[in-house]
């Protein structure tokens, strides 16, 4: 680690050290990453991860946090690397295609499309995070994912080489993709929507967002839906099945408003959400006979 940051300071790239990470999550919890980079943009990222891997430290790549649960001791044996700000961009490509870095949020991206009356991502208005994290994952929502809409992603792997992954390459299937199983880190995603009427995209869009404030806790922090739907089955349901709702160990709480979701009530510790999370999948297993299976990303 210290050969690392002697050459993040030879190249004057900005880093931190013992940065807390609940800053960066929206579940608003986690402890320090020893060492939290932020490139300036893919030049800078090429030689961090170039130098990572020649001094053999393990990385973990960061975006906006939305689905990610840190440890309240933090991040100790890996450098974190954050996406922030300088991979955040829009740029046009013809009429229905266009580029997103992958700092970008999700719902930066629905404007634009909406801004050029393109159609087909108004289901992912008002997902949290970022388009790297949305593409990493396939993410999805009110029967749309995101897979539909992606052509291609460019990335830069662990020695610092650009690449990039499209069509069937891209292995996009529930909540994974080629990047789910790591070595790669997404630099921008180019999308291509059809061309449609921008009062019907709008409309969908504020269908879709009324939607979520009706049915989900927005107002507190956490990561969005905490499990994978099981098969045959909705993971909300048989939580609030098993009378759940409301449940609270800690400063965590099984929502009132969606039993799907976890929420940081009253300043959870990650150990707090962790442990309701175990709760919910014990119960659910003994009542339903149903492995409940985690969304989110634990470090």
């Amino acid at each position: 680690m210290k050969k690392l940051i002697n050459g993040l300071d030879e190249k004057k790239i900005e880093y931190r050290l013992n940065e807390p990470m609940k800053l960066y999550t929206t579940f608003k919890t986690g402890g320090p990453a020893e060492l939290f980079i932020i490139p300036d943009g893919e030049e800078e990222l090429k030689y961090v991860l170039s130098l990572c891997n020649k001094e053999a430290v393990k990385t973990f790549i960061l975006g906006k946090g939305s689905n990610l649960l840190v440890s309240d001791a933090g991040i100790r044996d890996k450098a974190v690397i954050y996406i922030g700000e300088k991979f955040d961009y829009i740029k046009k490509i013809d009429e229905c295609t266009f580029e997103a870095g992958a700092g970008s949020s999700v719902a930066a991206v629905c404007k634009y499309a909406l801004s050029e009356a393109l159609s087909g991502l108004e289901f992912a208005y008002g997902i949290p995070g970022s388009v790297g994290g949305a593409a990493f994952m396939n993410a999805g929502a009110y029967g749309g994912e995101v897979k539909d809409a992606i052509v291609l992603c460019n990335h830069i792997d662990s020695e610092g080489k650009k690449g990039k992954f499209e069509a069937d390459a891209l292995d996009f299937s529930y909540r994974h993709s080629v990047y789910s199983d790591g070595g790669y880190v997404i630099t921008s995603v180019v999308f291509r929507l059809k061309k449609g009427e921008k009062s019907d995209v709008e409309a969908a869009m504020q269908d879709f967002i009324s939607r979520r404030k009706d049915k989900q806790p927005l107002e507190y922090p956490s990561a969005g839906s905490v499990f994978k739907r099981p098969e045959g089955y909705y993971a909300g349901a048989l939580i609030e099945q098993s009378g759940l709702k409301g449940k609270r160990i800690g400063g965590a709480m099984v929502s009132e408003k969606h039993a799907g979701f976890i929420i940081n009530y009253d300043n959870a510790t990650t150990e707090d959400v962790v442990n309701l999370i175990e709760h919910c999948r014990k119960t659910v297993k003994e009542k339903f006979s149903v492995d409940l299976e985690t969304e989110i990303k634990f470090i």
